[in-house]
């Protein structure tokens, strides 16, 4: 599979022709060869390498959903991390001009991307509503440790009103 071509292998040296995007022996990303592992010309160029070729086929279907566009870029960001190529629209409904940033999107995947992006974006929300459930958990004890019930406070207050009208009973006694 190696060929004299642009791109090399920085962890095997192997070459290999633009077509290619990974190492056909250890799995590593492609670099331009003579360039010493420089990073690609464009940001563009750059996000388009580290997709991989088995999850860029098929229709594009929705996986996700965020609330508004730096969520959406942020797990969009997730996604191409673990080489998922992703594209964000604008959820149906929610087309405000004044505010392009806000609103809805919806998370889009070519199909044969579409399980593993599904099997990273639960595994993400498990972790986060894991850690929500904690947090209100530790709050909830929290709260009991450190507040009374309300029958308890009624029966508190009670008990004040009936010191506080034996009190006045006993010194109107006294002074009568």
């Amino acid at each position: 599979m190696s060929t004299n071509g642009p791109l090399s292998c920085p962890r095997c040296a192997e070459t290999f022709p633009l077509s290619e995007r990974f190492c056909a022996n250890c799995g590593m990303p492609l670099v331009y060869a003579g360039r010493g592992g420089e990073e690609p010309i464009t940001e563009t160029h750059e996000r388009a390498r580290k997709v991989r070729p088995q999850y860029a086929r098929g229709e594009a279907v929705k996986v996700g959903f965020a609330r508004n566009q730096a969520e959406a870029e942020m797990i969009q960001g997730m996604l191409l991390e673990e080489g998922i190529p992703s594209m964000l629209k604008r959820t149906r409904g929610f087309d405000v001009p004044d505010y392009l940033a806000g609103g809805p999107r919806d998370i889009l995947v070519p199909e044969t991307g579409a399980e593993a992006a599904k099997r990273l974006l639960e595994g993400t929300e498990l972790e986060t509503e894991a850690e929500e459930g904690a947090e209100l958990q530790g709050e909830a004890r929290l709260a009991t440790a450190g507040e009374t019930s309300p029958a308890r406070l009624a029966f508190w207050v009670l008990v004040a009103l009936v010191a506080a009208f034996a009190i006045v009973w006993v010194l109107y006694q006294l002074t009568g």
